[in-house]
This record gives C-alpha cells, sequence and structure tokens, in this order.
C-alpha cells in the first residue's frame, strides 16, 4: 500500500476456527492486509480458502459455531467531531456492531439478491429502512434519496420501480438494488462477496462499471471476494491471493498479473480461459486443498505444487519480499532455493496481455 494514502482498515494475525461435528476447522490462520482510503483490494483463491470468513469476520456475521483464536480488525473513521478515531471491530458485540458499524460504516453486497431482499417489501422501503435506521432521516427525505440511489444504480424510471417487489425485477435490476441499500447510510467502505457470479456476462460488466462509477462519485474504499480474475483483473489496485486460511501472495494489481512469484498464483492465471492460447485443453490445479480438519505440516499448497522441495514438507515460509508493495510466501523465493521460472505457456499469456494492455492505453 502506499504510505502517503489513509489507511482505513487493517487486519492483523486474523486466526479463527470452526467447531463442526468431525472436529474443530482452523480456517483462518494468521491473515494480515489493509484497506486505504479510496482504493480496491481484490481477496481471490479457491473456494473454501477463507475469503468469505475473513470478511465475515469484518461485519460481525461470523456462524455460531466460529471461535476467534487471536487477532485485531482496526478500522478508523472520522467521529461526529472530526476527530480520527481507530476501534478494534472484534472487541464490539454484535449490538454495537449493528448499531453503528455495519450499514452506515461498513456494509457488504452479497452473491446472490435474492438473499438480501424482503420479498414481501416494496425495494423503495427497504432502502429507507437504513436512513430511518442510521441517518434520522424523515420520510420524505428517505423517499428522495432512495430515488436518487435507485437512479444512480442505474434502474431507469426509478421513481415507478421504488413501488416494485423483488419479485418484478431481473436478477441484474435486484442486485443494482442490493448495492442502493447498502449505500442508503453512506458507508466508508463496500465489501462485494462474488456480486456478479449470478449474473451473465453483459450485465456483470455493466455492474463492475457502476460500481466504479459509484465508488470514485462517494470517495469509497472497496473490498472483492472473488474467484474470478477476469474481474480483478478490472477493478482492484491490489490483490491478495489466498489458500488455505492464508494470504500467500500480495501485490499490486500488475504485479500479481505481470509477474506472480507463487506457483498458486500461476495456477489461477493459467486456468483462465485464453482465447489466443495453442492448447485445446484447460489447465486446471492438479489436486484439491487441504482438508483444515487435519492443518498440513510445511507448506499448505506442497501437495499440489510441481515445484516442492523437501523444505515445503517440513516447514511454512515465510511472506518474503519482492519490492515494496509485493510479497509471496514460497520457498523458491529464498536465496538458496533453485532457479525456477514460471510455465512457459503463463509467460507467454501474460506477454501477449502486456501487449493487448498497451494498445488500450
Amino acid at each position: 500500500m502506499s504510505e502517503a494514502a489513509e489507511k482505513i482498515l487493517d487486519i492483523r494475525n486474523l486466526d479463527i476456527s470452526f467447531k463442526t461435528n468431525a472436529g474443530v476447522v482452523h480456517a483462518i490462520r494468521g491473515v494480515n492486509f489493509d484497506l486505504c482510503r479510496g482504493e480496491t483490494v481484490a481477496i481471490v483463491g479457491e473456494s473454501g480458502s477463507g475469503k468469505s470468513v475473513t470478511v465475515k469476520s469484518v461485519m460481525g456475521l461470523l456462524d455460531a459455531n466460529a471461535t476467534v483464536n487471536s487477532g485485531e480488525i482496526l478500522y478508523t473513521y472520522q467521529a461526529p467531531n472530526g476527530e480520527g478515531k481507530t476501534v478494534d471491530l472484534l472487541k464490539l458485540s454484535k449490538k454495537e456492531l449493528r448499531q453503528h458499524i455495519n450499514g452506515q460504516r461498513i456494509a457488504m453486497v452479497f452473491q446472490d439478491p435474492m438473499t438480501s431482499l424482503d420479498p414481501t417489501m416494496t425495494i423503495g422501503k427497504q432502502i429507507m429502512e437504513g436512513m430511518f435506521l442510521h441517518l434520522n432521516m424523515s420520510k420524505e427525505e428517505a423517499r428522495k434519496r432512495a430515488i436518487e440511489l435507485l437512479d444512480m444504480v442505474g434502474i431507469p424510471d426509478a421513481e415507478k420501480r421504488f413501488k416494485n417487489y423483488p419479485h418484478q425485477l431481473s436478477g441484474g435490476m435486484r442486485q443494482r438494488v442490493v448495492i442502493a441499500i447498502a449505500l442508503s447510510a453512506q458507508p466508508d467502505i463496500l465489501i462485494c462477496d462474488e456480486p456478479t457470479t449470478a449474473l451473465d456476462v453483459t450485465i456483470q460488466a455493466r455492474i463492475l462499471e457502476m460500481i466504479m462509477d459509484i465508488q470514485k462519485k462517494m470517495k469509497l474504499s472497496v473490498i472483492y471476494i472473488t474467484h474470478d480474475l477476469g474481474v480483478v483483473a478490472k477493478v482492484a489496485d491490489y490483490v491478495n491471493v489466498m489458500y488455505a486460511g492464508k494470504i500467500v501472495e500480495v501485490g499490486n494489481v500488475d504485479e500479481i498479473f505481470y509477474d506472480p512469484k507463487h506457483p498458486y498464483t500461476w495456477g489461477l492465471l493459467s486456468s483462465m480461459p485464453d482465447l489466443d492460447t495453442n492448447d485445446p485443453r484447460l489447465y486446471s490445479i492438479p489436486g484439491s486443498p487441504p482438508n483444515l480438519l487435519h492443518e498440513p505440516e510445511g507448506d499448505a499448497f506442497a501437495a499440489r505444487n510441481r515445484y516442492a522441495m523437501a523444505i515445503d514438507e517440513k516447514a511454512e515460509p515465510p511472506l518474503f519480499q519482492v519490492s515494496p508493495t509485493h510479497f509471496a510466501a514460497t520457498w523458491l523465493l529464498h536465496p538458496d532455493a533453485p532457479k525456477v521460472e514460471m510455465p512457459p505457456e503463463l509467460k507467454a499469456r501474460i506477454e501477449r496481455a502486456r501487449k493487448e494492455a498497451e494498445t488500450v492505453q
């Protein structure tokens, strides 16, 4: 992150486990990342890597069987008197989070809009709820603001749609309504958990452009949770790559896409469909993620890593620094490790992507 930028969220050494019938699952194993004002940070990785659990801990939305073993989630905001104030969100009660943080300061957009919307209430009423609760607006002020928000998120004929129920809208429209609800109390941070997964590609692109446009207007800080690296390339300033409850590579978007260092990141990038490839097969990372009921010794990615060394089976790699903003947790970056280059197919793909980006500019 830029040192000059104002840090708004700082997650330190977050460690979370879940009690299940089969035993204790150590789902988050020492996560660190930060978010600065106005920036977009993406968290990417396969299903089960811990992306959603990490952001749900920020919102206080962990399941009842979750235990936060250690860590801090430091949120810095401007108090009503104008002074900067920092609180550890993990130390707030659920009631305090609901009253002072959720919706008002940090809002979240989930994957499926139908699980976020009440089918028995008009969309206008659902947008106004947050304004009544957090901003103490009158009914007329809230109604006016709700129509403005519907217009802002690109819903045509907003005044008429204000009276519609969720079932009367398309999937793309419903997702826009969910975003309008998230923005209704003017939060500092917007968390988007796979916000375009259920939508077709054309609508996906429009939703992403809309979020970026609103981010600039409202000076929002945004966290994207996704497994779609195409989305990340469009929206992110910084990228955190997660695997087995840990961040294994972090860097700005150019470093992760053009100069990745971790074999897992190589695998994720190689598995993206590419129209220009000569290979008729779509690459996939061999094997499957480890079962965190039985925490792996050494590097959790070792069993799936064709470049693994003996040390990977015994010791967990630290985050090695590549540049001031780029770090990767792989023993391949140790000074004594053999020199290993990324797969030639990926190198060729990155070179094509770089040339394409230069042409667009």
